[in-house]
């Protein structure tokens, strides 16, 4: 039996200016609660889902209830998740009117021959799946990345949430979900919701992605770190390889990665990224910036 691993993040983009004493509280509650379940021998597809639920869930990222709206004044969410066991991967792009994309995100995998779906078809989609509605979207999105959306004019804001997991068969998932950056054009779609982009996880590797979705769609950063893990490079060195890549095309953002051997890595390029963990021993930690 394999001993079981998780990373999780709430997004990169943290600055210093503000408290994080609410998400990291959370973040160690998410990590214990999901140390329990693979004890238990839950999947790793299966805690990927019910981790992303409860980071959604919160309102204290920018995902699931922490969304922010469009310019439009639309709240328009994306989601993925990917089985490195069977390379099986769903998702869903610009959904409006349900709480939890990641849940819908995991049904399109599940239930149809598709990848992803997108929009009115995934809202349609949706609702046939009797997935639970937002019906007053005032009251329930809490726009969780107020005082992270400062960038230069010009520039992207950025907030995600996600996690890669190992489970004690040895098989890898990640999941990843967002709300988008921030004052984004309607109908705009990052990295997130695109396996190889935002979310990747096969035999070797799982990785989530977080911030300026559009250098990580170019640079396919959670595909191509899994890769070079699959050809050999170790996992730090390959995760900081793609956020080195991402920085010299001018993006800043993060991401996590896990090995099937339950190495753990976050690099990152912005100011701070929320994020948490158990490693293979058991233990688990928590940071939101290096020092």
């Amino acid at each position: 039996m394999v001993r079981p691993a998780l990373i999780l993040h709430g997004g990169a983009g943290a600055r210093r200016e503000r408290n994080y004493d609410r998400e990291i509280v959370h973040m160690r509650e998410v990590v214990e609660a999901m140390k329990a379940r693979l004890e238990d021998g839950a999947s790793a597809l299966d805690v990927a889902v019910e981790t992303v639920v409860m980071l959604e869930d919160s309102g204290l990222y920018v995902a699931g209830r922490g969304a922010s709206p469009n310019l439009a004044g639309e709240y328009e969410l994306d989601a993925s998740i990917m089985c490195g066991d069977t390379q099986k991967a769903g998702s869903v792009a610009a959904l409006q009117g349900f709480r939890n994309p990641v849940v819908a995100a995991r049904a399109v995998m599940d239930r149809t021959p598709h990848v992803m779906l997108a929009g009115s078809g995934a809202a349609r989609f949706a609702r046939e799946q009797a997935l639970e509605p937002v019906t007053d979207p005032d009251n329930w999105y809490t726009r969780a990345g107020k005082g992270e959306d400062n960038h230069p004019p010009g520039t992207l804001s950025h907030g995600t949430v996600g996690v890669c997991v190992l489970d004690t068969q040895g098989r890898l998932a990640a999941a990843t979900s967002t709300a988008g950056v921030f004052g984004k054009m309607p109908g705009r779609v990052g990295d997130t919701p695109i396996p190889a982009a935002g979310t990747w996880a096969d035999g070797d590797a799982a990785v989530s992605c977080t911030g300026q979705g559009e250098y990580f769609i170019r640079a396919a950063a959670a595909a191509r770190t899994a890769i070079a893990v699959s050809a050999g490079q170790p996992l730090q060195k390959a995760a900081q390889a793609t956020i080195d890549r991402i920085g010299q095309m001018g993006g800043d953002g993060g991401l996590i990665a896990l090995d099937r051997n339950g190495n753990i890595a976050d690099p990152y390029n912005s100011q701070g990224m929320k994020r948490a963990w158990l490693d293979s021993e058991g233990r688990i930690e928590v940071r939101v910036f290096n020092n």
